[in-house]
C-alpha cells in the first residue's frame, strides 16, 4: 500500500465526515458564492481546523476569485488544497545526525500515545541497523515505566529505568551515560506529561534539558510534542501549553483513523508553525508513519 492509500484509509472517518457535511451546502451545485464561503468556513471550523486556520482559507478563496473571477468548485478547491499544504509546509522527517548521540525528547500529556510513538520509533530505527536505548523518565506513572519496558521487550531495545517516583533528571542521566558507553546512535527519552501543573513540568523538562548540556554537549538533542487527533481542539490547547514550556522541533499526530477530527492537524500547524513528522494511522507498528503534507491534503479533500 503507498503513501497516499495509507493516509486515505487512515482518514476515512474524517473524509467522510467532511463529505456529508459538505453535501449540504451549496458547493455541489459548481460555484461558490458569499453564503456558500460561510458555510465552507463553518464546516471547517467544525471539521477542527479552528478559527484563525479557518478564517485564513476563506481569505486565501476570496483573494482567488477576486483576482481570477473563477468561482467553481474545482478551481477553489485546489485553492483550498494548496493552501492547506501551505500551512502544514514542506515534507519534514526527524533529524538524524550519523556519528553522533541523537536524543529525541518525547513531550506531551497523558494518554495521547506518547510512549507507545516511543516504542515505535525504537523499532523503527533498529529496523534501519541504528543501535537505540530508552530513558524511562515519566517516574510519576508507574504504567508508563511499564510500557516502556514492554517496548523495549518487543524490540529488543535497552530501556533504563528508576524506581516509581524517582528524579526524571537522574533516569536521563543515567540514561545519557548507558549511551554513550554502549556507542549508542538514539536516546529515546520518554517525559512526564502532568499538563495541569505547567510550573512543575518546566522545571523537570528544564532540569532534564540541563544534564543533557552538561553530560552530552555534542548530542542532536531534538523535542518532539504527541498530541492525540482524536481529542479535537484541546490538542490545540495542549499544543500551545507546551510550545511555552518547550522549544519545540516537531509534532506527531496520533490516532488520525480513530475519529472525524483530523483537522486538528492544520489547527495546530498553524498555531504553532512547528512541522508535523508524524502521523499516526493505525495501531501497528508500520502504522506510524512519516508525515506527508501532500498526501494528507489529497485524502482529507478528495471526495
Amino acid at each position: 500500500m503507498g503513501i497516499f492509500d495509507k493516509f486515505k484509509k487512515g482518514l476515512e472517518k474524517t473524509r467522510n465526515f467532511w463529505v456529508s457535511e459538505w453535501k449540504k451546502t451549496e458547493a455541489h451545485h459548481g460555484k461558490f458564492d458569499e453564503e456558500t464561503l460561510d458555510e465552507f468556513e463553518e464546516l471547517l471550523v467544525r471539521g477542527d481546523c479552528g478559527v484563525p486556520a479557518a478564517e485564513d482559507i476563506i481569505t486565501t478563496i476570496k483573494d482567488h476569485i477576486k483576482k481570477t473571477g473563477d468561482d467553481s468548485r474545482d478551481s477553489v478547491m485546489d485553492v483550498v488544497k494548496q493552501r492547506v499544504v501551505e500551512i502544514l509546509g514542506e515534507k519534514q522527517t526527524i533529524d538524524i545526525v550519523p556519528g553522533k548521540l541523537n536524543i529525541i525528547l518525547m513531550v506531551g500529556v497523558n494518554g495521547t500515545g506518547k510512549t507507545t510513538t516511543a516504542g515505535k520509533l525504537a523499532s523503527r530505527y533498529k529496523s534501519e541497523g541504528k543501535k537505540v536505548i530508552m530513558a524511562a523518565a515519566d517516574t510519576f506513572r508507574a504504567a508508563a515505566v511499564e510500557q516502556l519496558k514492554a517496548w523495549g521487550e518487543t524490540t529488543s531495545t535497552a530501556v533504563i529505568a528508576h524506581g516509581e517516583g524517582s528524579d526524571p533528571a537522574s533516569v536521563v542521566y543515567d540514561a545519557i551515560k548507558a549511551a554513550q558507553a554502549r556507542g549508542s546512535d538514539i536516546l529515546i527519552v520518554d517525559t512526564a506529561g502532568r499538563l495541569h501543573n505547567k510550573k512543575n513540568l518546566m522545571e523537570e523538562l528544564s532540569k532534564i534539558n540541563r544534564i543533557i548540556n552538561r553530560e552530552a554537549p555534542d548530542a542532536n538533542v531534538r523535542s518532539l510534542l504527541i498530541i492525540d487527533a482524536t481529542t479535537g481542539q484541546n490538542a490545540v490547547l495542549q499544543t500551545q501549553a507546551f510550545s511555552e514550556a518547550v522549544d519545540l522541533d516537531y509534532l506527531g499526530i496520533t490516532k488520525l483513523d480513530g475519529s472525524a477530527k483530523g483537522g486538528v492537524v492544520i489547527a495546530v500547524s498553524y498555531l504553532a508553525k512547528v512541522p508535523v513528522v508524524l502521523a499516526g494511522l493505525g495501531e501497528g507498528v508500520e502504522d506510524l508513519m512519516d508525515f506527508d503534507p501532500e498526501a494528507f491534503a489529497a485524502s482529507l479533500l478528495e471526495d
